[in-house]
């Protein structure tokens, strides 16, 4: 995955949060910083499987999928609530559970 920071500026919402697999808590100043720092998060490769899309309200979503970071062999589920505020679709939480 390869970040640009002003396109992931406009994709996290002002009060996003974050339940990372490490277990420690981000916001999106923290993912901001992380992107323009050029921090590892620009080089890990994924493989996406198993995407699905709840609706939670006519403006909010649930999207949930697995993901296999090709780095270390690590898989997680992972679940993303997004929300349209102002005809745009913003990440407002995302968790990252590893698996076995």
């Amino acid at each position: 995955m390869t970040y640009k920071y002003s396109e992931f500026n406009e994709l996290l919402a002002d009060d996003f949060l974050e339940f990372g697999t490490s277990g420690n808590i981000y916001n999106k100043q923290v993912e901001l910083d992380s992107v323009k720092n050029g921090s590892k998060v620009n080089l890990v490769k994924f493989t996406v499987t198993d995407f699905n899309i709840r609706e939670l309200s006519p403006d909010v979503i649930l999207a949930t999928y697995k993901t296999l970071r090709h780095t270390d062999n690590i898989s997680s589920l992972r679940s993303s609530i997004w929300k349209l505020k102002e005809d745009n679709w913003k990440m407002v939480f995302h968790q990252a559970t590893p698996t076995r």
